[in-house]
């Protein structure tokens, strides 16, 4: 049903290149939709232009080919299409309505009515169009008053909702972290209640959700939820209470710090100090490598990683030594800022002084280099000295 309600004339309505796609589809076949529309009315900047149509996409793209403007068919198949244009590019996704799901995918039917393709999202707070001239706002399932409220609410049966698409259970936590204020009774049921299914999405799928939820603001409390509610034992298994506790202080460390937020670093506390684990979790997440090495990195945490922060970030690298101090409890002031030194040795000065090459130049470049940073970095003087200490040894 239409409201009395407009969208605020944010800077991004008013684009020149949003009129002129507006013209080329016709101002009564197209409406804003999606996150575009909640966070404007939430009085946050919209980062991406979703737009819902009833033309075909066929007929989107030779519509705007007609008017000068690029398209990509990024979705085609289900029925997205993308408007390149000078100030962003801008999703256009024709009217559609479920025929038949099953968990991981839909099969579709493009429609003209703009409350089917309402019923087909996920949240009423998503269900949200506005029309590109006028602003006012189409609401079919009471998505302005859960805005209001700042209440994340399935459309229709949670339930029903979450088996045509398993993903809506990671969603939910995320969306509610993010723009919720209390937990829905039938979302967190049917979340507990369908939780296993989770194991047959791509873990892909699972790994980007879980940080896309890992990076907002302060997850901590959604964490302790979905382990509450046993969602978390299908996601990540190897985080107990524990662990848990960890991410929850290691957030009150990252704002006491002024350290941006990290989801790597949060999901690095969220498993246990154990290198195999880490391993195991970024091989059965399709982690990056350098994903994968962080976490191992962070896994080799010790106690002893506050003693000399410094000396740790040298031999580590400076974002796992952050990753080690913050999580462990420990300081990570010494290190923010600071460039790592360049050891002041090389093994030609050690051969000119008659070493033989091979192994014996490596272990003595090795042991001063860790005397030296044991004593925090001294100038080339003692370095020189240490090596005369070193083969007078010999």
């Amino acid at each position: 049903m239409s409201t009395s309600a407009r969208l605020p004339r944010a800077a991004w309505t008013q684009r020149a290149s949003l009129a002129k796609l507006v013209d080329a589809l016709g101002a009564q076949n197209v409406r804003w939709v999606g996150g575009c529309v909640r966070d404007t009315l939430l009085g946050h900047e919209a980062n991406d232009i979703d737009a819902a149509t009833r033309h075909l996409p066929a007929t989107v793209i030779d519509r705007c080919k007609a008017a000068g403007i690029r398209t990509i068919p990024t979705g085609i198949d289900h029925g997205t299409v993308t408007a390149v244009l000078s100030d962003g590019s801008v999703e256009i996704t024709t009217l559609r309505r479920d025929v038949a799901t099953d968990g991981r995918r839909a099969t579709i039917a493009f429609s003209e009515e703009w409350r089917d393709d309402a019923a087909r999202r996920d949240f009423t707070i998503n269900a949200l169009y506005a029309h590109p001239e006028t602003l006012e706002i189409s609401d079919y399932f009471g998505g302005l008053d859960d805005l209001a409220a700042r209440h994340v609410r399935f459309i229709g049966d949670a339930a029903t909702r979450i088996r045509e698409d398993h993903l809506r259970i990671l969603r939910y936590f995320r969306f509610v972290t993010r723009f919720g204020d209390s937990w829905d009774a039938e979302a967190t049921g049917a979340c507990s209640e369908l939780a296993a299914t989770l194991k047959g999405l791509s873990r892909e799928r699972v790994g980007q959700e879980l940080l896309n939820l890992l990076a907002l603001p302060d997850p901590a409390a959604t964490l302790a939820k979905m382990r509450e509610l046993g969602v978390l034992d299908h996601v990540l298994p190897e985080s107990g209470r524990r662990e848990v506790d960890q991410l929850e202080r290691l957030i009150a460390a990252e704002k006491h710090a002024a350290i941006a937020t990290d989801p790597m670093r949060r999901l690095a506390a969220l498993l246990p100090a154990i290198p195999p684990v880490a391993e195991t979790v970024a091989a059965r997440l399709r982690l990056s490598r350098s994903q994968r090495s962080r976490l191992v990195c962070v896994a080799r945490r010790e106690i002893s990683d506050g003693e000399h922060p410094r000396g740790l970030a040298y031999m580590v690298g400076m974002e796992c030594a952050i990753d080690r101090l913050l999580i462990g409890g420990a300081d990570a002031a010494p290190i923010m800022g600071w460039e790592l030194p360049v050891f002041p040795l090389k093994g030609g000065e050690i051969v000119a002084r008659g070493v033989g090459k091979g192994p014996e130049v490596a272990r003595i470049l090795q042991r001063i280099e860790t005397l030296w940073v044991e004593e925090h970095f001294p100038p080339r003087e003692r370095v020189e000295a240490l090596l005369d200490e070193e083969l007078a040894a010999r």
